[in-house]
């Protein structure tokens, strides 16, 4: 086998977590970086990441690094690279750019010189070339380029890890699985039998409920899906381990120990979410309720809420009833949070509520005091994950005594 760093990128917040993750999975220590973890590892442990990893967005093979100026640098760096070992003439590939405070004018030109240099070296050695698949490759190259230094990896994910292969029904502005995965990470929600109850009122496609229902039952998130490994020359003596890896992740399946739910106030989405539980393994994991999330009473004495409430894009609920009232009329998502909190308050004593939005001011909307936040990232839009404990006799306008400063917590 051979050795290599593994880049692991992963959303902006998510980086402690993926670490931690990332060790247990390899049982190599991982170096939190930006936007991403480095962890040692081989064939069979990137084979391991890719089915294992809930929250990386990829698992990236490195190849080359070094100082650049022009795309001319760019060609001469990815020159050298054997890459007779990753890909033959007959196999297809592709190329994706990043870049932060980069010189160059053109990402476009930069991924075509890298192609140029992959083409030239196979057609040197063997008189032919490979050519381009921009939707299926069999080798993804990833270049990224900072200010002055550029560094080339083999994508042995293909697709972003986030698409588990069940999610075919969506609404507005779907959560990703690696997010819903993080949110529950940092609550510490492991669908243990202690962890108790999880329930989300304002579910969508499902996403969060999907995701804790897989963790409670051992099913591993890319158990489901195809790898750009498995079509890569260096991976294919170890096939029988791929194989391995596979059988051992479907023997550890279980029966959930703990109760899931979930709920939304329009029957198109609870419908949506039903099917999408259904094709992830975990329909009979999971109890589903068309309800409105601010007259639902609680499904169990007490458990974590779990929610990324709609805004934006998502901001007016589909159905009827008091979510969609406090909506209309221009209304607006204040009193719904407030709405939303005064029910908590009233029906939701011994719960612990994880909120996940980007308005900074929720604990002031909700008239709540949040005991924790923690940062992240919804693609390009900075949020917060806060968290209010609904204690017993609570007044308006409180929840648990917040331990500790209200600053962000990298949890």
């Amino acid at each position: 086998m051979s050795a290599a760093s593994l880049f692991l990128p992963c959303a902006g917040g998510v980086e402690a977590l993926l670490a931690a993750e990332a060790t247990a999975i390899s049982g190599s220590a991982a170096e939190v970086a930006r936007g991403g973890v480095w962890v040692a590892g081989d064939e069979r442990a990137a084979m391991q990441l890719n089915l294992e990893s809930r929250l990386a967005q990829r698992v990236l093979w490195p190849l080359i690094d070094g100082p650049y100026r022009d795309e001319h640098d760019l060609y001469a760096l990815a020159r050298r690279v054997d890459w007779a070992r990753w890909i033959t003439p007959a196999q297809t590939l592709r190329v994706d750019v990043t870049a932060q405070r980069s010189p160059l004018t053109s990402l476009n030109f930069a991924a075509l010189r890298i192609k140029d240099a992959v083409c030239d070296v196979l057609r040197e050695r063997s008189g032919e070339r490979p050519s381009v698949d921009t939707r299926h490759p069999d080798l993804p190259i990833a270049l990224f380029v900072g200010p002055e230094h550029a560094m080339l990896y083999v994508d042995t994910s293909g697709e972003a890890l986030f698409k588990r292969g069940w999610r075919e029904d969506t609404g507005e502005a779907p959560l990703k699985e690696t997010l819903a995965a993080a949110m529950l990470a940092a609550a510490g929600w492991q669908g243990r039998a202690g962890d108790g109850p999880l329930f989300d009122p304002c579910c969508g496609a499902g996403t969060i409920a999907i995701e804790a229902a897989q963790i409670a039952c051992g099913i591993a998130p890319g158990s489901q899906r195809r790898f750009a490994f498995e079509r890569l020359q260096p991976f294919k003596p170890f096939a029988a381990d791929w194989r391995a890896l596979q059988a051992a992740a479907q023997a550890r399946v279980h029966a959930s120990a703990v109760p899931i739910y979930a709920g939304d106030v329009s029957f198109r989405m609870t419908d949506f979410s039903a099917r999408n539980a259904e094709r992830a393994g975990v329909r009979e994991a999971i109890e589903f309720k068309t309800a409105d999330a601010l007259q639902r009473p609680p499904p169990a004495a007490a458990g974590t809420l779990m929610l990324n409430p709609p805004y934006g894009e998502r901001i007016a609920p589909k159905g009827r009833g008091a979510a969609r009232e406090a909506f209309d009329g221009g209304a607006g998502a204040g009193e719904f949070f407030a709405a939303l909190a005064a029910h908590w308050k009233h029906q939701y004593a011994g719960w612990r509520a994880w909120v996940l939005s980007p308005e900074m001011k929720l604990p002031t909307l909700m008239r709540l005091k949040e005991s924790a936040r923690v940062p992240l990232w919804n693609g390009g839009i900075e949020c917060r994950l806060f968290r209010f404990d609904m204690v017993r006799g609570a007044g308006p306008g409180r929840s648990a005594p917040a331990p500790g400063p209200k600053a962000d917590q990298n949890l």
